[in-house]
């Protein structure tokens, strides 16, 4: 509550948003020196891990900690049609340092039952932990599924406690998810099976990386620095765009989230709905982060190369003539 007050005040004040240090110091953003992120220590990590009983990874160009939280618990439809978990339906935790190195911020998107999400905002808010953001990333699909947005700022280890605490009760603690079942006769297609990746590709201009039946790609930006809680936002921690393929070549499905300055709102929405893209929602991920950041989120059903040019013609619109990453870690 005092961080949110903070924050209030500030904005009032002065029409920006400064950080707040851990020694309680003030620095407006125009004062913040951007330098390489301190590292989490491979003790750190591990200790994530052991509380959470699963094993991330850990980017060490973006010094961020994350674990997936998929809920393959869930049989999801859209129009009627089963897609795969990892078309969108897996959640997420990860760790990272803020700027200064003091305290170590803690970001998660969690994948919830309408009837799942109130008792996880109260084990939430009971951990010590706050909630950002609680939207749809999807329409037609079943049963209907939510989004919500957890973060805090402390110690690793402390942070990992409380997220352990939160999540403790749901399906989406590690330990509570099914057992995964070994196939058995064929081997299931992959996305590498069922998509033209090469093709994708060279529409895209990205590389993007097989999860079980899915192709996606995982888009950075690199053309602007966006600070929360005091820790660089980067696509490990949740700043990025993305676009997922289910489906097959010829019939897939896509589903994916756009990253944007306000300024770009509009140019994106207009140029998604040229490409028969369908936009579900619009909404932001974040509370206090400099500059205002708005994620929307798109659908579309048809050949795969058609749904990638609506993808890359929507990456255009964003930081004109900036660089951007991509899931290859590569400058495009």
């Amino acid at each position: 509550m005092q961080r949110r007050n903070f924050l209030r005040s500030a904005v009032l004040v002065t029409g920006t948003i400064p950080l707040c240090t851990s020694t309680g110091e003030i620095v407006p953003m125009e004062r913040l020196t951007l330098g390489k992120t301190p590292a989490l220590s491979a003790e750190e990590q591990d200790a994530i891990a052991t509380v959470l009983g699963k094993k991330g990874t850990y980017n060490e160009v973006q010094a961020t900690y994350s674990v997936p939280l998929p809920r393959n618990d869930l049989k999801v439809t859209v129009k009627g049609e089963a897609v795969p978990i990892p078309f969108g339906f897996g959640g997420w935790v990860s760790f990272k340092k803020t700027v200064d190195g003091q305290q170590t911020v803690m970001m998660s998107d969690t994948v919830l039952l309408e009837t799942e999400v109130n008792p996880l905002i109260d084990a939430t808010h009971a951990a010590g932990l706050e909630i950002s953001a609680i939207h749809n990333h999807f329409f037609y699909e079943q049963p209907r599924i939510f989004y919500m947005h957890l973060h805090g700022v402390g110690t690793v280890a402390d942070l990992a406690k409380k997220y352990a605490q939160a999540i403790g009760n749901t399906k989406l603690f590690p330990v509570n998810q099914p057992t995964p079942v070994a196939q058995s006769g064929t081997t299931p297609s992959t996305g590498k099976d069922l998509f033209d990746l090469p093709a994708l590709d060279a529409i895209v201009k990205y590389t993007g990386a097989v999860n079980g039946p899915t192709y996606k790609y995982t888009v950075g930006r690199d053309d602007v620095k966006i600070i929360a809680m005091g820790a660089e936002m980067t696509a490990a921690i949740g700043l990025n765009s993305w676009a997922s393929f289910a489906g097959k070549q010829a019939d897939a499905h896509i589903a994916g989230d756009i990253a944007m300055l306000e300024g770009e709102v509009n140019a994106v929405v207009r140029t998604l709905r040229q490409h028969k893209l369908e936009v579900v929602a619009l909404h932001h991920h974040m509370l206090g982060e400099q500059p205002r950041t708005i994620f929307l989120h798109y659908y579309g059903r048809g050949p795969a190369p058609e749904l990638a040019k609506g993808f890359r013609a929507a990456l255009e619109q964003l930081g004109r003539g900036g660089k951007k990453t991509g899931s290859d870690g590569m400058k495009h």
